[in-house]
């Protein structure tokens, strides 16, 4: 089967073409799961992260990032 998943994806190896489906079933699997779970684990990362700076100042900060373009 790896040889054949190769083949359809043109992945350069057998590793590569089963490391991608691998990849694929699990962001699959993963989409299955309610929106409130997957709500509450992006909550759990942005709380990690702590309070906000309510003196940060984002078009500063991207004008800053960008220059002169």
């Amino acid at each position: 089967m790896a040889s054949e998943l190769q083949k359809a994806t043109n992945a350069p190896t057998k590793k590569d073409a089963v490391k991608q489906a691998l990849e694929n079933e699990l962001k699959r699997v993963s989409e299955k799961r309610p929106m409130r779970e997957r709500l509450a684990a992006a909550q759990e990362i942005i709380a990690k992260m702590g309070p906000r700076d309510p003196d940060f100042d984002m078009k500063k900060f991207s004008d800053e990032m960008w220059g002169d373009l």
